[in-house]
C-alpha cells in the first residue's frame, strides 16, 4: 500500500469549530497513520487576535495523528491564499493531499475513503478531485460513489498531477467559456457557479473553490463523490467569514465504510440528474428565492394596479 496522504487543515478564528473538526478527524480510521498540517492564518484585525490565539491553543493540543505540524501565519493571508499555498506545498512534498477546513464533521471512514480513492485513481488523469460531501439526494438507488463534473469544497483531496492545472487567473478562466459551457458548468442553470465567477472578477468574493472547479471543468476533469455524505458542515451558523446561516445543506454523516469505486471513468448520468433535482428543488435555493422574488414583485404590481 502506498503512503497515507497528509491532511491539510485550514483554521482561523473559531476555536469551538476547530476543536470539533479535530475531534472527529481523530476518530477516523487511518488518523494515527496520517501526518496532519494545521495552517493557522494570522489575525485580520485586532478584534480577531484573541480568537486566533485560542484556535492556536486548540491546534497545539492536537493528538492522535502520525505527526502534527502547526504553521502559524504572522500576517492574514485570507482563506483563498492560505489554501492555495498550503495545498501547493503539500502536493509538491507528498504527491497528494486531503483538505479540511475548520468546520467539518467527518465520518470515521472519511480518511479511508480519501486514501482508497487517491490510490485507485492515482494514474487516471481525468479524475482530478475527490469530494467527501454530498447533498441529501432523493435517489437511493445510486452507487456508493460516482463521478460528477462539479468539485465540492467541504472535505476534498487531489494529486499533484491534477493541482498543476489549477488556474488562479479569473480572466484566463472566463475567456475559455462560451454559452454552452456556462450552461454545463452551472448544472443546467440550477447552481450559481457562473455568477460566482463574475463576482470574483468584480471582487465581491475571494473564492479559491470556484476557480478550482473551473480549472477542473475546462480540462474535462471528473470528481469522485459519495452518494451518502461523509462530511457535515457545522459552519453555517453565522460564525464563518465566508458562510451564512443555512440549513438546506444539512446531512446525516454516513457511518459505514465505502466499498464500491467505479471502474468506468465517466460522469454518472443518474447521479447528475439526482444532484440537479436537488439543486432545482432545494428549499431556500437561489432559484426558489428568485421565483419568490418575482412573485412578490407581481403581487406588489397587482396591488398598485388595483
Amino acid at each position: 500500500m502506498k503512503a497515507i496522504a497528509p491532511i491539510a487543515l485550514f483554521v482561523y478564528n473559531r476555536p469551538y469549530h476547530t476543536d470539533q473538526t479535530l475531534s472527529y478527524l481523530q476518530k477516523n480510521l487511518l488518523a494515527a497513520e496520517s501526518p496532519l498540517y494545521i495552517f493557522s492564518d494570522g489575525a485580520k484585525t485586532l478584534a480577531d487576535k484573541a480568537s486566533v490565539e485560542a484556535v492556536r491553543l486548540v491546534a497545539a493540543g492536537a493528538s492522535g495523528f502520525k505527526s502534527v505540524k502547526v504553521i502559524e501565519r504572522d500576517q492574514n493571508m485570507g482563506l483563498a491564499n492560505s489554501i492555495i499555498s498550503g495545498v501547493t506545498q503539500l502536493v509538491n512534498q507528498y504527491g497528494s493531499v486531503i483538505v479540511f477546513e475548520d468546520d467539518l464533521i467527518s465520518s470515521p471512514y472519511t480518511l479511508q475513503y480519501f486514501n482508497d480513492a487517491l490510490i485507485r485513481y492515482a494514474n487516471q488523469d481525468q479524475v482530478m478531485h475527490i469530494g467527501a460531501y454530498m447533498f441529501h439526494l432523493q435517489d437511493k438507488s445510486l452507487p456508493e460513489t460516482f463521478f460528477f463534473r462539479a468539485a465540492t469544497s467541504w472535505g476534498w483531496a487531489t494529486w499533484a498531477r491534477a493541482w498543476k492545472n489549477f488556474e488562479p487567473d479569473i480572466d484566463t478562466l472566463m475567456a475559455q467559456f462560451d454559452a454552452e459551457k456556462i450552461r454545463r458548468f452551472s448544472i443546467d442553470g440550477t447552481m450559481n457557479f457562473w455568477k460566482q465567477m463574475q463576482e470574483f472578477k468584480a471582487r465581491k468574493n475571494n473564492s479559491w473553490a470556484i476557480r478550482w472547479y473551473a480549472s477542473v471543468f475546462l480540462k474535462n476533469g471528473l470528481t469522485l463523490n459519495p452518494s451518502k455524505s461523509l462530511i457535515h458542515n457545522i459552519g453555517h451558523d453565522g460564525t464563518g467569514v465566508h458562510s451564512n446561516i443555512e440549513h438546506m445543506y444539512s446531512v446525516q454523516v454516513a457511518q459505514q465504510p465505502v466499498c464500491f469505486y467505479p471502474d468506468k471513468i465517466e460522469e454518472n448520468a443518474k447521479a447528475y440528474h439526482a444532484v440537479k433535482h436537488f439543486l432545482r428543488n432545494r428549499k431556500g435555493g437561489f432559484l426558489q428565492r428568485g421565483i419568490r422574488f418575482v412573485k412578490q414583485l407581481r403581487a406588489k404590481y397587482v396591488l398598485k394596479r388595483g
